[in-house]
């Protein structure tokens, strides 16, 4: 623990702190102001006057370089060329003597914009490990409490997280997956986990939207299914590539619809963990956007008043999400290790 600890303050610390002026007042666009707290970037805007300018680690022409995304302002914050890169949409580019991105010819006749190799630490990255030290600070306490404090009730921390765990392993894991759950109860508890606590921070003011992050529930997604096709059986494969109680001459039809099937599953549970979080704070963002649109005392008081309703809902919503993701990953896991009984399948295991 100690050890992450100084690996944490390390990176943190390299976090560049910027203090800005304000630039001139402009007409409010609400449309880039919810995409801008939605998308990914290279700094972590809090407020006006409070940014932190985040490392920007780049593999290209002159090899490995790394520098503060501040260098990409000036003094007015306004975009600029720095060491041959220009940033432009949530991007890093080669720049050319115009400061401008540098282009080159495809085979189709088109031109398509040249970068280097991105590493970056962004935005939802730097809330990626502040989440995953979170995790671990409490679970490493919560483990501890348990071996100092052996056959007694639990106290603290522990008395919070315990139900919450036992009703994942009593209410999720075991219906769904049966006498095999425990090999998955580790994975299923990180996957809660992890999306409640992104959630939250999410809702945080100038929190990341990590979870709305398409490529972030694209890999849990991804990992669901890894674990499902690894974990399957002779009964799941056979229940794809012969379907008890289709006729022979159907197969050629059914197979194909069950192999989409397995790709589905996991397809849903990307696309309704980022529509859902990224709506929420869409609705959010845009109820405080009457405010400054409207710009009238009577608008006010019912923007602030649905948005802290809102606001609220979320909070719902992040357990909701991650309780239903944690779920339907426990059901495609059961129906992988299941032994199938064909008889029951085709109706006639009844009495």
């Amino acid at each position: 623990m100690k050890k992450l600890l100084v690996v944490l303050f390390s990176f943190f610390s390299f976090i560049a702190i910027a203090a800005e002026p304000a630039p001139e007042e402009t007409k409010f666009d609400p449309g880039s102001m919810i995409t801008h707290h939605i998308t990914d970037d290279y700094s972590w805007h809090f407020a006006d006057n409070f940014v932190l300018h985040l490392p920007v680690i780049l593999y290209g022409k002159n090899g490995l370089e790394i520098f503060s995304s501040s260098n990409f302002y000036n003094q007015h914050h306004q975009l600029v060329p720095y060491k041959g890169y220009v940033l432009e949409h949530g991007h890093i580019y080669y720049a050319n003597e115009a400061g401008e991105p540098l282009t080159e010819a495809t085979a189709d006749g088109n031109e398509k914009r040249v970068g280097p190799l991105d590493f970056s630490i962004t935005k939802n990255v730097a809330s990626l490990f502040l989440s995953v030290a979170l995790l671990l600070l409490i679970f490493f306490t919560v483990a501890g409490r348990y071996k100092t404090n052996r056959g007694k009730a639990p106290r603290g921390v522990q008395s919070f997280f315990e139900p919450i765990i036992l009703f994942i392993r009593d209410d999720i894991a075991k219906p769904n997956i049966g006498p095999k759950y425990e090999r998955y109860l580790p994975y299923l508890l990180t996957v809660f986990f992890f999306i409640w606590f992104n959630n939250l921070l999410g809702l945080m003011p100038g929190g990341a939207n990590l979870t709305g992050n398409i490529a972030v529930t694209l890999v849990l997604a991804v990992f669901t299914l890894i674990i499902t096709l690894f974990s399957s059986n002779k009964a799941y494969w056979a229940h794809i590539f012969k379907t008890p109680g289709v006729p022979a001459a159907l197969l050629p039809i059914m197979i194909p619809i069950e192999l989409v099937g397995i790709l589905t599953k996991p397809f849903s549970l990307m696309v309704r963990l980022f529509a859902n979080i990224t709506a929420g704070h869409i609705i959010i963002l845009s109820l405080f956007s009457l405010i400054f649109i409207f710009k009238s005392f009577a608008i006010g008081p019912i923007s602030v008043a649905f948005a802290i309703f809102m606001n609220f809902l979320e909070l719902f919503v992040a357990l909701l999400q991650a309780y239903v993701f944690t779920l339907l990953t426990s059901m495609y896991f059961g129906g992988a290790v299941e032994e199938h009984d064909h008889a029951d399948d085709m109706g006639h295991g009844q009495h």
